[in-house]
């Protein structure tokens, strides 16, 4: 018994005719008789019912077709998965990154790395970090993007950062705070607050400056573009990375807001956007090249700003 028999016999139950099925493979119909022939005196039995016009299995042949079917798709899988592990231009890259990254890094990355290998295959999964460190787990991914401060102490993750990004708030033009001369944090939480997931960092910051004991913005999405919408309408402020909007600032659609009691070079308003990995796991070659990408992406965009 081989695996070629077993594809001959799934072969005969999807056609149900041994000169289709055999035509179907690519061989003569006496030699794709024989192998089926072979398969039986193999298992000792018969496995296919030749007095039924259908050609039926019979109940020893639906058994051998249902695990036929099991070993045929995970020898599939099988080649697949090293196929991918070892060539670059085959296979999939599969990874994740935050809302931020997604409006700028990761689509230019992603343009520039299919470029390179048009035969790859590139998913990416758009999500905050608590959903991307569990899809990582899983093995949906091989690797996102985000803030890796909640992962730095982890022995379970690796690593690697990018560029620092500069966290900012952010309102529409004509926003009431705008005609004021001078602001402070108080006056920030008059209006409704619009964020991704906020890092802890940022999230304990913010409590104490509104005086709770935790804090949740009033709008939450991963959808970045949304949320900007959602700030350009209304007189909610906005928190993000300077980064994922500055086309919005430099046309003049959005507008910084600067506080007066909030240094602007505080730490912890910064993202620290790096790429996530579990320790321990090789990444695929694909995987790799996409990292590389990145990093040198983000490498021209500080060029460029600088």
């Amino acid at each position: 018994m081989d695996l070629r028999q077993l594809r001959y016999f799934i072969a005969l139950n999807e056609h149900r005719s041994f000169v289709r099925a055999a035509d179907a493979m690519g061989i003569t119909q006496p030699a794709f008789s024989r192998s089926i022939q072979g398969l039986e005196q193999e298992f000792g039995c018969v496995l296919v019912d030749r007095g039924n016009k259908d050609l039926r299995p019979t109940p020893e042949g639906q058994v051998v077709l249902q695990h036929a079917l099991t070993l045929v798709q995970g020898a599939a899988l099988l080649s697949a998965e090293v196929t991918q592990m070892t060539k670059l231009d085959a296979g999939e890259v599969h990874f994740g990154c935050g809302p931020a990254p997604a409006v700028k890094l990761v689509p230019d990355a992603v343009a520039q790395f299919i470029n390179a290998h048009p035969k790859v295959r590139t998913c990416f999964q758009v999500d905050n970090w608590e959903k991307l460190s569990r899809a990582l787990s899983r093995e949906e991914i091989e690797f996102f993007i985000a803030d890796i401060r909640h992962f730095e102490a982890d022995p379970n993750f690796q690593t690697q950062p990018l560029t620092p990004k500069r966290g900012v708030f952010f309102c529409r033009p004509g926003h009431p705070l705008l005609a004021k001369e001078s602001l402070s944090t108080n006056d920030m939480f008059d209006y409704p607050l619009a964020a991704t997931l906020i890092p802890p960092g940022i999230r304990k910051l913010l409590a104490n400056l509104s005086g709770r004991i935790d804090f949740s913005p009033t709008i939450e999405t991963e959808h970045f573009p949304a949320l900007v919408k959602v700030v350009l309408q209304s007189n909610a402020i906005g928190i993000g990375t300077e980064e994922a909007f500055c086309e919005d600032i430099a046309q003049g659609s959005l507008v910084l807001l600067h506080w007066r009691n909030l240094p602007q070079n505080l730490e912890s308003m910064n993202a620290r956007c790096g790429i996530v990995s579990r320790t321990g796991f090789r990444l695929s070659p694909a995987a790799r090249a996409m990292i590389e990408t990145l990093v040198a992406v983000d490498k021209q965009k500080v060029s460029v700003a600088v």
